[in-house]
């Protein structure tokens, strides 16, 4: 009895210990803003804004497709393994050959380049984007709100294509639109990639917010899923004074009491979670086992880029299988039961394609996998940024497939004003790409709490809380 009272309290001294260790705020940690990344030291700005186009040379496609036509055999899945091996190679050989055969790089080239672009140079960087403005009537009164629009990986601006009409067409009952800047991180397809080391999620928040500020957007909202969820929360730490709101598809707390709590939860569920989403964290055996099986790519990224990178420039067939297993799993998990890993239910093969274009004709795969190996190392962990609260306005859209879950109650003690949580009916982790009407709907109900809280502002005098 004695021994077991003995435990109980140590355990007890242990979790309190742990708690008090955490409990302190840090600071906000201070990121230079003027950091150069590109090549040279040279502090000279540029601020031209050029105007952009996608155009690859031929010669890229002509050896893009020299080297699919020499792809070698691959190996014969395991039988009835469907995905869960990672990529099925005999429904991989058919997206191949269409890939050599069918798909027309001109005319998708010419559907990527329908919407504005234009390159500006940040913090030593050309940073590529998308900057599409709303057609309002001239003496409307319908309010132009600007949105940075973010994507993670293996994504990119092909991620946006059809969620950024629903975004820049007014509509009949909300007297505001938005007009949309949708750039490619950097070290993503058409932005340059850093030539030193240090450049992870949290700097890439100040050049983001850089270049807003280049456009002339000193306040603004932002919209972002996988990394874009990251670097635009951080946006709410590092400039709660530059960011209207925040609206996340992949919510998340990496803070240390996130992990408590989530163990907690285990033994006394009604702590952090409802009976209702139970089953989306436990039991923690099931889940913790499910992300080890599909965060492979993370250790690789995360510790050695580089050596994943020269198999994925090399080859063709190696970068179409790495990316598209996650576009399979990642958008619904019980698509990896299937043979063609039903890759074509949520979008068509165009599109992905167009997707993994973008990475093989900017030569990028590699460096946008730094940015894992940036974001999980002793510098970036020291910053803590991760553990301080976010008091922005901020909103939650919960996709059912999206790949890890939280509850409501740990999110909040990192998103201190979740102002906005939905769970919807459908889709998963690339939501812009596969369900752009959920996410823009949400989206523009988010803003619209927002925008409705300023009007009541203006007319009485007085702020009201969200």
């Amino acid at each position: 009895m004695w021994k077991i009272v003995f435990i109980v309290l140590l355990v007890i001294f242990a979790v309190s210990r742990l708690f008090s260790s955490y409990a302190d705020v840090p600071e906000v940690p201070n990121i230079p803003t003027d950091q150069h990344w590109g090549p040279g030291e040279s502090r000279i700005v540029n601020t031209n804004i050029r105007p952009f186009k996608i155009d690859v040379p031929k010669e890229i496609i002509d050896d893009l497709n020299a080297r699919l036509s020499r792809t070698r055999s691959l190996r014969k899945p395991l039988d009835s393994a469907g995905w869960t091996y990672g990529v099925n190679s005999e429904h991989l050989q058919t997206v191949l050959e269409y890939w050599r055969t069918k798909y027309n790089w001109t005319e998708r080239q010419t559907l990527l380049n329908k919407y504005p672009q234009f390159k500006t140079n940040i913090q030593g960087l050309d940073i590529h984007f998308y900057h599409v403005k709303p057609t309002v009537p001239k003496g409307s009164s319908v309010k132009v709100l600007p949105l940075l629009l973010v994507h993670g990986w293996p994504g990119s601006v092909v991620e946006f294509q059809k969620i950024i009409p629903l975004l820049t067409t007014p509509r009949s009952n909300n007297d505001f639109v938005f007009e949309v800047i949708a750039p490619s991180l950097p070290g993503y397809g058409f932005s340059d990639a850093a030539i030193r080391p240090g450049l992870g999620n949290a700097q890439m928040s100040v050049v983001l917010k850089n270049l807003m500020s280049r456009l002339g957007f000193e306040k603004f909202y932002t919209q972002g899923g996988d990394w874009g969820s990251l670097i635009t929360a951080n946006m709410g730490v590092l400039f709660p004074d530059s960011v209207f709101g925040i609206h996340l598809n992949a919510c998340f707390s990496f803070a240390p009491s996130a992990t408590i709590w989530t163990i907690f939860g285990s033994f006394v569920p009604s702590l952090t979670i409802s009976d209702e989403h139970w089953s989306k964290m436990y039991p923690l055996s099931h889940h913790w086992s499910r992300m080890l099986e599909e965060s492979g790519y993370l250790h690789l990224q995360a510790t050695k880029p580089d050596t994943i990178g020269t198999a994925l420039t090399d080859s063709p067939a190696g970068l179409a299988a790495y990316i598209l297993e996650k576009f399979s799993t990642w958008t619904n998990p019980e698509f990896r039961f299937s043979k063609d890993g039903r890759l074509l239910e949520k979008f068509n093969i165009d599109e992905l394609l167009d997707n993994v274009m973008v990475y093989w004709v900017t030569n990028s795969i590699t460096t946008s996998m730094r940015l894992y190996s940036e974001s999980f190392n002793k510098a970036h962990f020291n910053l803590r940024i991760d553990s301080i609260p976010i008091h922005t306005p901020l909103a939650c859209a919960i996709f059912p497939h999206e790949i890890f879950y939280q509850s409501e109650a740990i999110l909040r003690s990192r998103y201190a004003n979740m102002i906005q949580i939905n769970h919807l009916p459908r889709g998963g982790h690339f939501a812009a790409f596969e369900e752009p009407q959920l996410l823009a709907d949400d989206f523009w109900s988010f803003v619209g709490l927002i925008e409705k809280k300023e009007k009541t502002t203006q007319k009485t005098g007085k702020s009201s809380e969200l």
